[in-house]
């Protein structure tokens, strides 16, 4: 079954994406948060 990989291969891609858009949504939302308290413990000196 020829089509087997690729189905895998786009199961992988679209469950990457989804956990991409989680990660940058939750940045969006808590951005500011998540920025302060690496501040706080020094380790926002890469931002």
């Amino acid at each position: 079954m020829p089509a087997r990989p690729a189905l895998l291969s786009a199961a992988a891609f679209a469950g990457l994406a989804a956990a991409t858009g989680v990660a940058f949504a939750a940045w969006g939302a808590h951005g500011p948060a998540m920025f302060m308290a690496l501040a706080e413990s020094g380790l926002s000196w890469c931002f």
